[in-house]
């Protein structure tokens, strides 16, 4: 699969496989949000999910893949630090805030500088009409975070902080995006780089939740937060994975801009399967949303 990737990179197969993995992740991210902000504590849930990608890449990463060049062990010291303190940004900001409120703001952040750090690292450019795109697609992403914010009526008093730590997040969403990009680049194999980030990336927070969970008065049972940190990590995999294959294949950030219609996918997936209310209003900025998505992809 490796020289599959190699030989359409930068070619129309290639950028069409791009916009396909690009919109997986997406989905997958909404449901891996979904993980992260549920019936556990979201540190609890992503020391779980950390522990289940990091024991489950392992074995790939030591045994399977080929062994990373020397040029890249910088990189994965750079991609540690920085996942370590975007998490440390969205545990802050889901403690804090509500959901619907705080995604948006993270997704809508995110793509904006990382066209702005593609362009910086990669020299890609966007034309006018993928600009107006953006602007399309951040409408909708900030005005469903306004419409929600207006309708909340619990965790009003920590609402600020929750929002200065989404923006915050948004920035580690785009600093993690160029330079993963740069980092799956950089090496051979590609499957080397995305076994040795999952091994490497689920080492730290593990042990910051079992110190979190030692101290707690009412731990949970460990057996549902196993099967979430479980679920959690096929669905890292597969949604981290895509999205990194993605930034390969294409333009990183187009790439990062089909990812964020994960906030669509996750109000489909509120009204499919939990049976939410979406209402008029939300539907059309949901509707805003992918229209900017696919302005950016086929306005290049």
């Amino acid at each position: 699969m490796s020289d599959w990737i190699n030989a359409i990179e930068g070619t129309e197969a290639g950028a069409t496989a791009a916009m396909i993995l690009a919109l997986t992740a997406a989905l997958l991210h909404a449901v891996f949000g979904a993980l992260q902000k549920g019936r556990h504590d979201p540190l609890l849930a992503r020391g779980a999910i950390d522990a289940a990608y990091g024991l489950m890449a392992a074995p790939f990463a030591l045994f399977v893949v080929p062994w990373p060049e020397p040029h890249m062990w910088p990189i994965f010291v750079g991609v540690f630090i920085i996942h370590a303190l975007y998490k440390w940004a969205t545990l802050a900001s889901y403690r804090r805030g509500a959901y619907t409120v705080v995604y948006p703001v993270m997704r809508g952040t995110g793509p904006l500088f990382a066209i702005i750090g593609a362009w910086l690292v990669f020299g890609e450019t966007f034309s006018l009409i993928q600009w107006a795109g953006v602007l399309v697609l951040l409408a909708g992403l900030y005005g469903l975070a306004l419409y929600n914010m207006a309708r909340l009526t619990v965790a009003r008093d920590t609402l600020v902080p929750a929002l200065w730590f989404a923006v915050l997040t948004g920035l580690f969403v785009a600093l993690y995006t160029t330079f993963d990009a740069y980092g799956i680049r950089a090496t051979a194999d590609p499957f080397t780089f995305l076994a040795w980030f999952f091994f490497i990336d689920g080492v730290l927070y593990p042990f910051i939740a079992a110190a979190f969970y030692r101290r707690m008065e009412v731990p949970p049972p460990l057996g549902p937060l196993a099967l979430r940190g479980v679920i959690g990590g096929f669905v890292a995999f597969a949604s981290f994975g895509s999205i990194m294959l993605a930034t390969r294949l294409d333009q990183v950030g187009e790439a990062a801009v089909l990812r964020e219609t994960s906030t669509v996918f996750a109000a489909l997936i509120g009204w499919l399967v939990l049976k939410e209310k979406v209402g008029p209003v939300r539907l059309g900025f949901m509707a805003l949303i992918a229209a900017g998505a696919v302005i950016v992809e086929f306005g290049g």
